[in-house]
């Protein structure tokens, strides 16, 4: 066997099977009009599955996560949701507070 193998085995296991379902949502997506019903169901189920993983990461952390103390995750969450609200609803805003914030309370408060 090559080196190469594992990305190879990676590739199609991976990333194609996922990518299919992507292109085919573009695709038959691609044609409906923004405030279809169908379009305003997958958003809302979309914004449902993202606040899930928000909260589970928030109250049952995994791994290194669960060391800060609850408090902490919780101030890091809400400052990045405000800064998220302040700076025109930048996503990118928002992840970088959040995660300044988990930071510096992992050094001001260490397990």
């Amino acid at each position: 066997m090559s080196e190469l193998s594992p990305y190879l085995v990676l590739l199609v296991v991976g990333f194609l099977p996922n990518e299919i379902w992507r292109v085919l949502g573009v695709w038959i997506g691609g044609g409906l009009a923004e405030d279809s019903e169908l379009i305003v169901w997958v958003r809302a189920v979309a914004v449902a599955v993202l606040a899930a993983v928000i909260a589970k990461l928030t109250f049952a952390p995994p791994g290194a996560l669960a060391v800060a103390p609850l408090a902490v995750r919780l101030v890091a969450l809400g400052g990045g949701f405000l800064t998220f609200l302040i700076v025109r609803r930048s996503v990118f805003a928002g992840l970088v507070v959040g995660e300044l914030l988990l930071l510096l309370g992992g050094l001001i408060f260490p397990a």
